[in-house]
């Protein structure tokens, strides 16, 4: 029986966010990206100082998502003055949803999703949002399917090179 559980990160899980990481951002951007973009990437955003920094602010919060007491993915929310772009200081942001590839077609991602949909509710937010690459069918399916909806674009810079995320948000509190 596959069972997800999934539990709030302390700073303990640092290396395990780590691992997670790295993995999950070349497996699925490495055909698509330069060897090179993709190693300082993960050099930059995912080295332990940066991890510790995004762990203790009090305006981030990181879930990890276990299968039998193996951690297989995890959701980073941001809100207030830590969204990557203040849109709205009363919205939540979702910065990471990262799934192994493995468990891909598993439902860790939408238990993920329906985890940050739940916060945002709490927390009275006006909506969720979040950006994703243009080129990235896969996610953006996801997010089309549960309702989200593009409202703008923004660059994202990997290494050398520029590329537009879709900025995308869901209504969570009508």
């Amino acid at each position: 029986m596959f069972k997800i559980e999934i539990k709030k990160a302390s700073l303990s899980d640092l290396e395990t966010i780590q691992i997670i990481s790295i993995q999950t951002f070349s497996e699925t951007f490495a055909e698509v990206n330069t060897p090179q973009n993709i190693e300082n990437y993960n050099r930059e955003s995912f080295n332990l100082e940066q991890l510790t920094s995004e762990l203790t602010n009090p305006s981030s919060e990181f879930f990890i998502a276990y299968s039998n007491s193996k951690p297989i993915g995890y959701l980073k929310i941001n809100f207030g003055n830590a969204q990557t772009e203040i849109l709205n200081d009363q919205a939540l942001e979702i910065h990471r949803i990262y799934v192994l590839h493995a468990f891909h077609g598993k439902k860790v991602g939408q238990l993920l999703l329906d985890k940050a949909i739940d916060i945002a509710q709490q927390m009275h937010a006006d909506y969720i949002w979040l950006g994703v690459w243009e080129k990235n069918d896969r996610a953006l399916q996801f997010y089309i399917k549960n309702g989200f909806v593009t409202f703008d674009t923004h660059v994202f810079i990997l290494g050398d090179e520029e590329q537009t995320d879709l900025l995308m948000k869901l209504d969570v509190n009508k």
